[in-house]
């Protein structure tokens, strides 16, 4: 089967494998944000997950941007890979995924293939997705057209494993478009591909992976608070059980991002729906969604032993992105730990190397420029993220930004003697 490839969704998801399969097909990159369009279309991709040489690549290769349905007319394979989030309770959001739908739906024709990557409970693809396509197009499911389920594995800011180089799960609404997604994925995906027996089996294998890092994570952030009660420095218990060869090695720390702080409540909603209540992802959900406020409380308890005015105190945030070297902050819980902080009347300074004012909405903190270059004294520093730049500072660096009696948090483990270590 030949292929014409319409990518709907130009995150850090979609357009890296906009870009893959452009080395190999006629690809149309989709997206409903005129900005973002005119971004990729000028070269540039704000997520950082192409740079310029790969951006040109994939222009040179034929590769279109467009905010406009009857572009990706044409195409014959449809791949969605919007975001899934959740809403102020926790409870699954499929208002991208439904809106894609629909939009796709409108260019629909018989025979055409609709895959979708993004991660979801099992069943929705064709218990929610597919109505909403034979609904527009008029068309009928597994007659006329057709769908498809790969997951996707991004990690962003990850340049060792990047899309092509990382095992794909694939499968189809019969065993012959299974085949055809999984030799389209296979064509690309140096690492290999898996077929799965159905798409419920594929959407139920994403949401576990997160799943899983969820629990094994919000283990050990229990054990990092139990050994903080202790006066026992966790990072040391951790790496004396890690001495045994089956133990996992996991350290503690914020969980945010748009993948394991939100995909464990697609399982549970469905799960609670049908009737079971699982409380072990629950609980780890709740332990490491409490992380920010003991690490803010720390802090303010901190400052009280070293005689610190708590109100109007002066506080700087060291990074504010979900994870280490990338400018994503989906879901990042640092800004709960600012939120934490402005409820104690502190006044939040915040620096990170990988973002910009344009990337920030809330305003109950200030972003600054490089803190180390200028010679204003905070009253806590908190290293919030494992920054490159953050890990080359030495302790005098830190202490230099202090005021005396210097209250340094360190989440990450960076610097050397803080005042306290998670």
């Amino acid at each position: 089967m030949k292929h014409t490839i319409a990518v709907v969704g130009l995150g850090y998801v979609g357009l890296p494998l906009a870009h893959a399969f452009s080395s190999q097909y006629k690809v149309v990159g989709f997206d409903i944000a005129q900005w973002r369009i005119d971004e990729l279309t000028s070269g540039y991709d704000r997520t950082l997950e192409l740079d310029k040489e790969q951006m040109q690549e994939a222009l040179t290769n034929g590769m279109e941007f467009t905010t406009q349905l009857e572009d990706i007319a044409k195409c014959t394979t449809y791949i969605v890979t919007v975001p899934t989030p959740i809403d102020s309770s926790n409870k699954p959001d499929l208002t991208p995924l439904i809106k894609s739908s629909q939009s796709v739906g409108k260019v629909l024709k018989k025979g055409d293939i609709v895959i979708y990557e993004s991660t979801v409970y099992p069943g929705v693809t064709e218990e929610v997705c597919v109505p909403e396509l034979e609904k527009i197009s008029g068309l009928t499911f597994n007659e006329d057209f057709y769908c498809g389920y790969s997951p996707e594995r991004i990690n962003p800011g990850d340049k060792e494993h990047t899309v092509t180089k990382i095992l794909k799960v694939t499968a189809g609404s019969t065993p012959k478009i299974a085949t055809i997604v999984d030799d389209l994925y296979a064509s690309i995906i140096k690492a290999g591909t898996f077929k799965a027996s159905s798409i419920k089996v594929a959407e139920a294998s994403k949401v576990i992976e997160n799943t899983q890092r969820d629990v094994n994570i919000a283990l050990i952030n229990e054990l990092a608070l139990i050994f903080d009660t202790m006066n026992i420095d966790t990072n040391e218990v951790i790496n004396a059980a890690a001495t045994k060869w089956n133990f996992i090695k996991l350290t503690p720390g914020l969980v945010g991002g748009h993948c394991i702080g939100v995909d464990p409540y697609y399982l549970t909603h469905k799960a609670q729906e049908l009737g079971y209540t699982p409380n072990l992802i629950l609980g780890a959900r709740q332990i490491n969604n409490g992380m920010s406020k003991y690490i803010a409380e720390k802090c303010i308890k901190q400052m009280i032993v070293n005689d610190k005015k708590i109100k109007d105190a002066k506080i700087l945030i060291l990074g504010l992105t979900f994870k280490e070297d990338c400018p994503d902050t989906r879901n990042s819980k640092v800004f709960d730990i600012i939120d934490e902080l402005v409820d104690y009347g502190c006044s939040v300074d915040s620096y990170d190397p990988w973002i910009t004012d344009a990337d920030i909405t809330q305003n109950n903190f200030n972003l600054i420029s490089n803190p180390f270059e200028n010679s204003k004294k905070y009253d806590a520093v908190i290293i919030a993220v494992g920054h490159r730049e953050f890990k080359l500072l030495a302790r005098s660096d830190y202490e230099n930004i202090s005021t005396k009696e210097p209250v340094l948090i360190d989440i990450k483990g960076i610097v050397e003697n803080p005042s306290w270590r998670l």
